[in-house]
């Protein structure tokens, strides 16, 4: 269809998926040029731990959840609409947590497992090294918050206008999660040796596959847990 066939609701899309990929590229770029100053920023003791603790989960944030908040916010969407309900949580989850089965059985023959440790992050690591219970409470809830829920809610929400503008008849080709699993890819280190490729492949297959369940149970919560339990905890 040419640009001027374009329905009201198809343009609203295009400019939803636009803001989204602006503002995600615009702070990866910012992370780019600012990143080796921002580590060392976050793990000196030059600043105070909750400033420090912002400032990575600020940047964590803008790559992984500004965009989507921005464009829920312009076009008066709750995040519900996006498949925050109770029903079929467990189907989602189950079906997730199987989609990456293969990603934690190349962690396990290629040596990486180290056990099931959520959040080991080095801004988590602060946190829990502070010794104040507030500070635990209060940061690991951020942290859960910025590299849990909105990184796995970012892909659901992204995937879903993507498939709103172009639509798929068939299950298995879904445009979202193809473009979704893409950009997760891009976004990190890639290796093209023996077991980097196995690492793209199966990272491939569960940001994929969790989409596709996200869109056969219409339950979010999958991505969610996602992020929360198996990416960010081996």
């Amino acid at each position: 269809m040419a640009k001027g066939q374009l329905t009201a609701e198809q343009k609203k899309l295009d400019a939803d998926i636009g803001i989204i990929a602006g503002i995600t590229l615009g702070v990866f770029l910012l992370y780019c040029l600012s990143g080796r100053q921002l580590r060392s920023f976050v793990l000196g003791g030059g600043a105070s731990l909750p400033l420090r603790l912002l400032a990575s989960a600020g940047m964590q944030f803008g790559l992984a959840g500004l965009g989507i908040t921005v464009v829920c916010i312009l076009r008066r969407e709750p995040f519900s609409s996006f498949g925050l309900q109770k029903a079929h949580t467990i189907r989602a989850i189950a079906g997730t947590a199987l989609c990456f089965l293969p990603y934690l059985g190349y962690l396990a023959v290629s040596g990486q497992f180290d056990g099931w440790q959520p959040f080991d992050l080095l801004v988590a690591d602060q946190v829990f090294d502070s010794g104040n219970p507030w500070m635990v409470l209060l940061g690991m809830g951020l942290v859960i918050l910025v590299w849990g829920f909105f990184e796995g809610f970012n892909y659901a929400v992204i995937a879903e206008k993507i498939n709103r503008r172009y639509p798929s008849h068939r299950f298995w080709l879904d445009y979202g999660a193809l473009i979704c699993a893409l950009v997760c890819l891009l976004l990190h280190p890639l290796q093209f040796s023996l077991w980097g490729t196995l690492e793209i492949i199966t990272t491939f297959l569960g940001i994929y596959g969790m989409l596709l369940v996200r869109k056969r149970t219409g339950n979010a919560w999958g991505c969610v847990f996602a992020f929360c339990c198996i990416w960010n905890a081996f």
